[in-house]
């Protein structure tokens, strides 16, 4: 994985991690494996790290205690013999002895969490994604047989289907696996065109033959000879060019706008539209006759709603292709997997590929659960993962925070910013000093709000159950 933190596990000769490893190689995780006595050495460079995976038994319990209190600002998670270090800050979890792929991805997730939320946090973007026609459900099985079918033929194909469920894939599809593959395929968006250009768009035009033609032009169906030619959203075209395509499809001859001289056309069409054509032929906005001339061979493009099975080969093959082109990606847990079968689509496999760009640039190269998907695509009821930081890295924090503080012109600068002005002859207790700051903002964020923990603890940024401890700690009733 390009760009990717890796893994470091830290074991002992007794493998305890053989099981996670060959999970860690199933996901494509890039990973090294330590002792205890070189795990400080490795963990000297702690950026291009993800998270530390702890091995071993109670012998090792004391070296491991001061390696995680040592490093705050990576999230390890032990095994189940270590289990006793759990209650460290940034011991995210630990490992059963049995452990499988589903368990070990969430506890990836909530490390990443861990590293995420941590502040100055910088985001990448990503590239544009493409779309693609993959998926094991029965629908996309009868709708790949049937393009292995017709490919070879020069049947006229309709391709039918809501919008962003993949038409022109199939088209392309069609063109690769057709007698035509080694000719043009050329697209065209008919709803696309103005009406009165589409004539000239199509078939091409002369020189002077309306005003602005100052040369001559091919159209789209010279352009596609001993090609395919793609025409998208066929039921925008306007009634008096359905009268012209008829004629070109019934007699495979054309002339540009402004000519006599007929062309032969040797084009294999395949149409597509999101319309429903035999509803606009009653309605008198489509011709019957073009439309059973198109309709020789039609393909309905299954919607995302009704093979939401193949949701999570869609999203491997999105990101995978992401990958490819050497830019970061995204991994997704399987409570988001079974969040996202659980969503509509009303933009289908488009809206898929939007939803896998967006997380990528959100989260690039992490694990994404339902959490950090956007609201309208959270459709399971989850505990939400709140990481909790160690002391020390929280105070460091609050120590940088009030230090930038100090250097604002403003006026109204906070009051722990004028503490800090300056530094008496005689030095101070640095450790004393903070506490006795601490001490006075939670009495005065308490005083502020009548002695409701909660609300103190919403003002001063920290968790409630953090603010009962450090209460707890310095005696605060």
């Amino acid at each position: 994985m390009n760009n990717a933190k890796r893994i470091l596990v830290v074991d002992t000769q007794d493998g305890h991690f053989e099981t996670l490893k060959s999970i860690l190689q199933f996901i494509n995780e890039d990973y090294d494996v330590v002792g205890i006595d070189d795990a400080t050495t490795y963990l000297v460079d702690q950026k291009q790290w993800k998270c530390v995976l702890l091995g071993g038994d109670a012998s090792s319990f004391d070296s491991y205690k001061c390696l995680i209190s040592a490093t705050p600002d990576l999230p390890f998670i032990v095994n189940h013999k270590l289990s006793d270090l759990n209650v460290i800050a940034n011991v995210i979890g630990v490992i059963a002895n049995d452990i499988n792929y589903p368990e070990f991805t969430q506890l990836l997730a909530h490390c990443e969490a861990y590293l995420r939320q941590k502040p100055n946090q910088v985001v990448k973007t990503a590239k544009d994604l493409l779309q693609t026609l993959v998926g094991t459900s029965s629908e996309m099985q009868q709708v790949r047989r049937m393009i292995e079918q017709v490919a070879p033929t020069e049947a006229n194909v309709l391709v039918l289907g809501e919008s962003g469920t993949g038409k022109e894939v199939v088209a392309q599809s069609l063109h690769r696996l057709s007698n035509r593959k080694k000719g043009p395929f050329v697209p065209v968006n008919c709803g696309a065109i103005p009406p009165e250009l589409l004539e000239s768009e199509l078939f091409g035009h002369e020189k002077g033959a309306f005003t602005g033609a100052i040369n001559s032009r091919k159209g789209r169906f010279e352009m596609a000879q001993n090609g395919t030619l793609f025409l998208d959203e066929i039921g925008d075209m306007p009634l008096q060019m359905q009268v012209k395509l008829l004629r070109v499809l019934q007699e495979r001859l054309f002339e540009r706008v402004g000519s006599g001289k007929s062309i032969k056309a040797d084009v294999r069409v395949i149409a597509a539209t999101h319309r429903n054509l035999e509803t606009m032929v009653s309605d008198g906005k489509f011709r019957e006759d073009l439309f059973y001339r198109l309709n020789v061979f039609p393909i309905e493009t299954p919607s995302l709603r009704e093979r939401r099975e193949d949701i999570p080969q869609l999203l491997n093959e999105l990101t995978k292709r992401v990958a490819e082109q050497g830019a970061e990606t995204v991994k997704f847990t399987e409570r988001a997997l079974q969040s996202l079968m659980e969503h509509k689509w009303a933009g289908n496999v488009r809206e898929l590929s939007n939803l896998v760009e967006r997380m990528t640039i959100l989260y690039p190269n992490q694990m994404v659960d339902v959490a950090e998907l956007p609201k309208k695509y959270q459709h399971i009821e989850i505990q939400s993962f709140e990481p909790e930081y160690p002391d020390e890295l929280l105070e460091r924090q609050a120590l940088n925070d009030l230090f930038s503080a100090s250097d604002e012109p403003e006026n109204d600068a906070p009051p722990s910013a004028e503490l800090l002005a300056f530094l008496p002859e005689e030095g101070i207790n640095l450790k004393e000093y903070l506490a006795e700051l601490e001490v006075s903002l939670i009495n005065q964020a308490l005083v502020m709000h009548s002695g409701v923990v909660a609300r103190a603890a919403e003002v001063l940024g920290i968790r409630r159950t953090t603010l009962v401890e450090k209460m707890k700690k310095y005696g605060i009733n």
